[in-house]
């Protein structure tokens, strides 16, 4: 439906999907403004008719953002939002109709067959491409953000969406695509790394690519952070592939470091911190508890599978985007291994985790490399829990999740594993805890003096990856 609180001189903008990055998207464009202060668009937020996403569409229209978060200007930006009146949330994909725009949000998995391989299945997206096609009206511009197999645009995304016009009746022609990758970040700048951030976006034509420049213009601060242009959207689909690509390959790179400097007694995030000092390696990443949410686990693959799969090159291989995921996915298994080691077993120990999201203050859990750790723990016998400030339940592992800091007294380990900021203020040289117990700094969370308060004491001990 069309909500009567929406101006109809407004444009419409839907949004197709409404997880991590379509509800905050939904929220910075609703956000938009004209000259006068006033509200650019009217938004519809769309998911899928399930729970999941009828509790999303609620969650909007009651005004509260439906991911837990700590940042501020989101938490301003759904109020004003709210106030205004002009975005709505829904399941009905009916609702495409109204849309002069449509932003793309939805997941596109990796999935893996039984020997572990990944492989691709359009299916799901496919589906919604064709939801999409069956409403629009001719002349919408679709701009994919989703993080698709490079060709997903030129050659699954166009011809369903042109396919379903024709079945209707309407001219195919008259069709406007474009792909503009986010680059959205949860945490304390999650609307920020929307709305005040780099974009690379292209059109399958110079319209699409011009119409697409104009809308993200109206939502980004372009004068500060300019737009780039590639000529098609198989480049931009490889620009975002190659970006997560890159970041996963270097990440394990350190890891191999870190298990060396830690062998040979060296401080890696010493050595590391050293060498940034040089301007050309600023930016050098560092080992740490793995590599974990919906981007870095499963993109350096989509290359790979966008050559046999989209264009039918069966001999192009990625052995380093390959082997990147394999290393990361290992790492959370060597800090295990690394307190079975020091405990000398952990058969019945009770191991507190501290940290389950796959990053800091980020309440997302999808592929947190926590429940790599955790699985795995289990297997040898372990009584674990775990503590995290911004989960309650985790969906992964079907468990209850403590938000406070707990009575430290009864673990055997503590391992910290997410570089949450709450854990900054633990003040180690008063903290009670059990006997001989073992603190393990997973992921460079603990500050060097509370590493030297922990060390300082005759009572506990102190383990780590890379130190």
């Amino acid at each position: 439906m069309f909500p009567d609180k929406f101006n109809k001189n407004n444009k419409t903008v839907c949004v197709q999907g409404l997880g991590f990055v379509g509800s905050a998207m939904a929220l910075a464009i609703a956000n938009a403004r004209d000259s006068k202060g006033q509200p650019l668009y009217n938004v519809i937020g769309i998911d899928v008719p399930n729970e999941a996403g009828y509790k999303k569409a609620d969650s909007l229209n009651d005004g509260v953002f439906p991911f837990e978060n700590n940042d501020k200007k989101l938490e301003e930006a759904m109020k004003a939002a709210y106030e205004n009146g002009n975005l709505f949330a829904t399941t009905d994909v009916t609702d495409f109709k109204y849309a002069d725009v449509v932003v793309v949000d939805i997941n596109l998995d990796v999935y893996y067959d039984d020997n572990k391989e990944p492989y691709l299945d359009l299916t799901l997206f496919k589906n919604a491409m064709k939801g999409l096609g069956e409403n629009i009206k001719e002349g919408t511009l679709v701009i994919v953000e989703t993080t698709v197999p490079p060709g997903t645009c030129e050659k699954v995304v166009v011809p369903i969406l042109k396919e379903e016009l024709k079945k209707r009746g309407l001219n195919d022609n008259n069709l406007y695509v474009a792909h503009s990758y986010e680059r959205v970040m949860p945490g304390e700048n999650y609307f920020d790394s929307i709305v005040n951030f780099w974009r690379v976006y292209s059109g399958i034509n110079e319209e699409s690519a011009d119409r697409c420049e104009a809308f993200l213009k109206t939502v980004i601060k372009t004068d500060e952070y300019p737009l780039t242009r590639l000529e098609k959207t198989t480049a931009t689909e490889i620009s975002k592939v190659l970006e997560n690509s890159y970041r996963a390959t270097t990440i394990a790179f350190m890891e191999e470091w870190g298990r060396f400097a830690e062998a040979v007694g060296v401080d890696l995030f010493e050595v590391i911190n050293a060498i940034r000092m040089r301007p050309t390696h600023s930016n050098m990443r560092q080992p740490g508890f793995g590599v974990g949410g919906y981007c870095l686990t499963k993109d350096p693959y989509f290359a790979k599978l966008a050559a046999k799969d989209i264009f039918g090159l069966d001999k192009m291989d990625f052995p380093f985007s390959t082997l990147a995921v394999k290393t990361n996915n290992v790492m959370p298994l060597v800090s295990l291994d690394k307190i079975d080691e020091i405990m000398g077993g952990l058969k019945e120990k009770k191991i507190l985790v501290m940290g389950v999201s796959y990053r800091q203050d980020v309440g997302d859990t999808r592929y947190s490399p926590t429940e790599i750790f955790a699985r795995e723990a289990v297997k040898k016998g372990c009584d674990i829990e775990y503590q995290d400030p911004l989960v309650d339940y985790w969906r992964e592992m079907d468990c209850k999740v403590i938000n406070d800091i707990p009575d430290f007294e009864k673990y055997d380990v503590i391992v910290f594993a997410v570089q949450h900021k709450q854990y900054l203020n633990l003040d180690f040289s008063k903290t009670v805890f059990k006997n001989n117990a073992l603190i393990f700094d997973g992921n460079c969370v603990l500050t060097k003096k509370q590493i030297n308060d922990i060390k300082n004491r005759d009572d506990i001990r102190f383990g780590s990856i890379g130190r």
